[in-house]
């Protein structure tokens, strides 16, 4: 299965924009599944709930950014999986939706927001899903997910050989951290972060890039430089993911000490 990222800089207050940079650094392209970054199609930084409201829209596919999504996959028989700002009854929510041909697969909502997004969002009600694409079970989380363990673990308990993660990283301990969470659940990992810098007022975020894949064992397949557009494609067997196996005698899930973790 080929999987991979894109790492752009989406525009804030600009959705076509963002829809045109997608439709160009993908259309010389083939892979099954492809990874972009959170809030691909506002851009991050808004100063209240109003302003990014124009820039949001549904989850069913029906706005002008996941049906370009979807025209994308109906050219390319892909799955696309891309965060967005949703809008839902009058609600935002920081959101990732999972696109095919035949329209949205699966949505999930970001459930760890990070700093002013707790000023913008709403809190994710999702919970942490997986679906399956061409036999293999995926699962999504969002940029600051990362720093929780329970996140990854939660997918690759649910099943997920392959963990989709669009990022908007500022700090730079998650590509790092995100080896750990491949290697502790013995799953792929696709951190598809932007880069660039946004400013507002006397705000000003500067985005990491260094988007990557890593494998079930924990090493990078693949990864970007700090800035610039990047595309990058692995071929990987999902089925490695299967095996939890460590040693002889250990596998990552059996030997789970549940009965004595303090879980809350």
């Amino acid at each position: 299965m080929i999987i991979g990222f894109l790492q752009f800089c989406p525009l804030r207050n600009n959705v076509q924009e963002n829809i045109t940079q997608i439709h160009t650094l993908l259309r010389q392209h083939s892979f099954e599944i492809i990874v972009l970054p959170e809030l691909s199609n506002s851009g991050y930084l808004y100063d209240q709930p109003e302003d990014v409201k124009s820039y949001s829209e549904p989850g069913d596919g029906s706005g002008p950014f996941l049906s370009a999504l979807i025209d994308i996959c109906v050219q390319k028989d892909c799955l696309i999986i891309s965060g967005f700002s949703e809008i839902k009854q009058n609600n935002l929510y920081n959101s990732a939706a999972a696109v095919t041909k035949d329209g949205i697969l699966a949505l999930y909502r970001k459930t760890h927001l990070f700093d002013r997004e707790k000023t913008l969002f709403s809190p994710g009600d999702t919970g942490f899903i997986t679906f399956e694409y061409k036999m293999t079970k995926i699962g999504i989380m969002i940029c600051f997910d990362w720093i929780f363990p329970e996140s990854a673990r939660s997918l690759a308990l649910g099943g997920a050989q392959i963990i989709a993660h669009p990022a908007n990283l500022v700090m730079h301990y998650c590509q790092n951290a995100m080896i750990t969470r491949s290697l502790e659940n013995s799953v792929f990992t696709i951190t598809a972060n932007r880069y660039g810098k946004e400013t507002l007022g006397e705000s000003v975020l500067s985005f990491t890039g260094q988007s990557q894949i890593v494998g079930h064992r924990g090493k990078i397949l693949a990864s970007a430089r700090k800035r610039g557009n990047a595309i990058k494609l692995v071929d990987i067997d999902p089925k490695d993911a299967l095996n939890k196996k460590i040693s002889s005698n250990n596998d990552l899930f059996a030997d789970r000490r549940s009965d004595i973790y303090l879980l809350k």
